[in-house]
């Protein structure tokens, strides 16, 4: 049977898509990169990047493969993963002193957290001295907590922690079963919109960072890769970042789009609550920028980690893409 006029033409065009998909799906390059699994910062851009097509935009096919904190870890850590979404600084810094050559890439989210609580024998950070406090205790978050209190005064060891994995710690709150919870987004939204008598305890970030390192950024949680990988893919760090940055540009301009999408099925307030966060940023700390960028106040993260017993000594540059000025 023969195909005449427009559906001949319509039959070749068609074709001819799909050979052009088919040709350009080829040229895509393949990355795994492992994250946490939500609600974590680690996975608030990849549903974006790929709903919105932003890895193929830069030639890539990135497979987004969610892992529990530990097994992120343990899988990053021995190579099964080349590439971390959810780096944790003070992580990465660590995984050298044990042997892992990786390096930083870029930074994703800048520190915030905080300590909430609804006891009223619990005023200031302080007031947690021989209390018990619920918190993710193998954190960078926990960690740079663990500054911020001294920085007020605090002697650490004085409180109770009671580890637990970060999706337990709303629970926690909403259950009030510790004094006070240490947590960060968007768990803290998360757990305010259920509970608004919770209260945050005030951590004095702003004030305790710039006084120590001079600068507003503290750079936190980004993408990190194994050194061998970034040498022979350099062009593939390029690209990541590529996709990375213009997803976060497009969740600033599109607050509730891209609620949406991160929230998946969730329920309408968590999109609320994520469009509040998008938009006010101040606690979400969206901050996409190459380690080299913010080399100065990385090295102070660092300083932050030896001086409370995290880190063993200072991590090399090799831990900060692009420092030596290649990149």
């Amino acid at each position: 049977m023969k195909i005449k006029g427009g559906l001949a033409g319509m039959a070749i065009g068609a074709v001819a898509m799909l050979q052009v998909s088919a040709a350009w799906a080829q040229d895509l390059e393949s990355v795994s990169v492992v994250v946490f699994g939500p609600p974590s910062l680690g996975a608030f851009l990849p549903p974006v990047i790929k709903e919105r097509g932003l890895d193929k935009a830069h030639g890539l096919d990135i497979t987004f493969a969610e892992r529990t904190p530990d097994a992120y870890a343990a899988q990053f850590n021995s190579g099964e993963f080349k590439v971390g979404g959810s780096a944790a600084l003070l992580t990465v810094g660590l995984a050298e002193a044990r042997g892992v050559e990786s390096t930083y890439l870029f930074n994703l989210f800048n520190y915030w957290g905080a300590v909430v609580t609804s006891r009223e024998d619990i005023q200031e950070i302080s007031d947690l001295a021989g209390k018990d406090l619920a918190a993710a205790t193998g954190t960078t978050n926990f960690q740079m907590f663990r500054w911020l209190a001294g920085e007020q005064g605090l002697d650490i060891s004085t409180v109770t922690a009671v580890n637990t994995a970060p999706p337990g710690l709303v629970g926690y709150a909403m259950a009030d079963r510790a004094a006070a919870v240490q947590l960060w987004e968007p768990a803290f939204t998360s757990l305010t919109a259920q509970n608004p008598a919770i209260r945050s305890l005030d951590l004095n970030i702003d004030e305790s960072w710039r006084s120590f390192a001079g600068s507003d950024d503290i750079p936190y949680l980004g993408v990190a890769a194994h050194t061998e990988w970034v040498n022979e893919n350099p062009d593939l760090v390029t690209a990541l970042y590529g996709a990375y940055s213009d997803a976060a540009a497009w969740v600033q301009e599109n607050p509730e789009a891209a609620a949406a999408i991160i929230a998946g099925d969730s329920q309408d307030s968590v999109r609320k609550n994520y469009t509040t966060l998008i938009k006010q940023n101040d606690r979400l700390g969206l901050n996409v920028k190459w380690a080299s960028d913010m080399a100065e106040e990385i090295r102070k993260v660092y300083e932050v980690g030896t001086s409370i017993g995290y880190l063993p000594k200072m991590p090399s540059d090799a831990t900060i893409y692009g420092a030596s000025g290649t990149k």
